[in-house]
């Protein structure tokens, strides 16, 4: 049978939620087309239920995630990256599909997601270092504050950088130890879910990240008003929805990570490790403080 004889096989595109590949429960799907408007697939357009079903997936996970050790965490983020590599070319195709570039060009904005997973894999054991410690009190006390994950986190995904700009947003949050589920590029899903693929074949836990597709709006708007979702990262929103989500969101106090005008080619520094971190400070008493210092 020659080449020519082959039947076509088309990807199915299917969200990530809980470890696993649900289509949307609603059954929709909507096309995706590339930059010239070419038709490329039929992604899954999420429903309210299918975003309240991945908050309790990343409530789940969230326990054992994050209690893991930070070094842990920092080898499966770097496994996430090796495997990134090892389908480079996948995501080389996808990325200049979404976002129109050349295969070059393409290759760059992938390669430079695949470094900032390792970037970001290197600071799970060192953030604490940079951002806790000892304070200094007067009294006979230790006082030690250090940072805990917020819990579970929205991410409204960049809608132009499908898949830098998801990977720059993504992998801070789940560093740290926080769970989140991700409402994806509405224009350019498919890198996202394909990361998923990558994701669920690697040692990542099933429900620490959770990737949804569909109408940003539609999807936002009820994770943003759930009492389950402890923060949320506007990053992707315009601003008309990002008010709209920031007064939902005020319900239960979320932390909010307002957008801003991002050039993720550049160094993406610690802000967004530690925008969804809390500080615990514990008091600790040493005993009584004599002439010569602690006696404890």
């Amino acid at each position: 049978m020659s080449e020519h004889d082959r039947l076509s096989v088309f990807k199915t595109y299917k969200l990530y939620v809980g470890g696993k590949f649900p289509r949307s429960e609603s059954g929709r799907v909507y096309e995706v087309t590339d930059s010239k408007g070419k038709w490329l697939a039929n992604a899954p357009l999420s429903s309210r239920k299918d975003a309240r079903d991945a908050v309790v997936a990343a409530r789940k996970a969230f326990g054992g995630w994050s209690g893991a050790t930070a070094y842990n965490r920092g080898q499966i983020l770097y496994r996430i990256a090796e495997m990134l590599e090892g389908r480079k070319s996948q995501f080389v195709h996808e990325v200049a599909d979404a976002e129109g570039l050349s295969k070059s060009k393409a290759a760059v904005q992938v390669e430079a997601a695949i470094d900032r997973w390792v970037w970001y894999a290197g600071w799970t054991d060192k953030i604490a270092q940079v951002v806790g410690g000892a304070n200094p009190v007067a009294g006979p006390y230790f006082n030690l504050s250090t940072p805990e994950p917020t819990g579970v986190v929205t991410i409204v995904a960049p809608q132009e950088s499908s898949f830098l700009g998801l990977v720059s947003v993504v992998a801070p949050v789940i560093a740290s130890g926080n769970t989140v589920v991700v409402v994806a590029s509405e224009r350019a899903p498919l890198p996202a879910l394909s990361l998923g693929e990558v994701l669920a074949t690697s040692d990542l836990p099933g429900g620490v990240v959770n990737v949804l597709s569909g109408r940003t709006a539609e999807i936002a708007t009820p994770l943003a008003a759930h009492q389950d979702v402890n923060g949320i990262d506007l990053t992707g929103a315009d601003e008309i929805l990002a008010k709209e989500l920031e007064v939902a969101a005020a319900d239960n106090l979320k932390r909010v990570l307002r957008p801003q005008a991002v050039d993720f080619s550049a160094g993406p520094g610690t802000h967004r490790l530690t925008a969804f971190l809390e500080t615990k400070t514990v008091w600790h008493p040493t005993g009584s403080l004599g002439a010569s210092g602690s006696a404890y």
